[in-house]
C-alpha cells in the first residue's frame, strides 16, 4: 500500500505561483510514476503532468504547458508541481496519484491516490 499526502494548495491571484508537494509514504514510491490530476469546479478530473518514476519523462497538458513544471526527488519521496502564471481556470483540486505504467494521463492506470489540495486563483 502507497498513501500519498498533497500539501502547498491555496489562495493565489493571477500570475502569482504556488508549488505543490505530493509526499509517498514508502520507499517503493520510486518504483511509480506520479502523475498531477486536477478538477475543476463541475467538471471531470483530468491530467496536468506526470513524470515517470526515475524523472527522465515528463507530459503536460497542453493547458499548462511552459507554466507548470513537474519534478521528483526520490530519497526525499516527493513530487512537486511548480505552478506559475496562475490563472482563474486552475482553480480547482489537485491530485497525485501514483501508476506502475509510465508518465501518463490515463486515470485508471494509477492504483494510489490523495485526497487533494484545493487551489483558487479568483477571477
Amino acid at each position: 500500500q502507497l498513501q500519498l499526502v498533497e500539501s502547498g494548495g491555496g489562495l493565489a491571484r493571477t500570475g502569482e505561483s504556488l508549488t505543490l508537494s505530493c509526499a509517498a509514504s514508502r520507499r517503493t514510491m520510486e518504483d511509480y510514476a506520479i502523475g498531477w490530476f486536477r478538477q475543476a469546479p463541475g467538471k471531470g478530473r483530468e491530467g496536468g503532468a506526470a513524470i515517470n518514476n526515475v524523472g527522465g519523462s515528463k507530459v503536460y497538458a497542453d493547458s499548462v504547458k511552459g507554466r507548470f513544471t513537474i519534478s521528483r526527488d526520490n530519497p526525499k519521496r516527493r513530487v512537486f508541481l511548480q505552478m506559475d502564471n496562475l490563472r482563474p481556470e486552475d482553480t480547482g483540486v489537485y491530485y497525485c496519484a501514483a501508476s506502475l505504467f509510465g508518465a501518463t494521463f490515463v486515470q485508471n492506470q494509477y492504483d494510489y491516490w490523495g485526497q487533494g489540495t484545493q487551489v483558487t486563483v479568483p477571477a
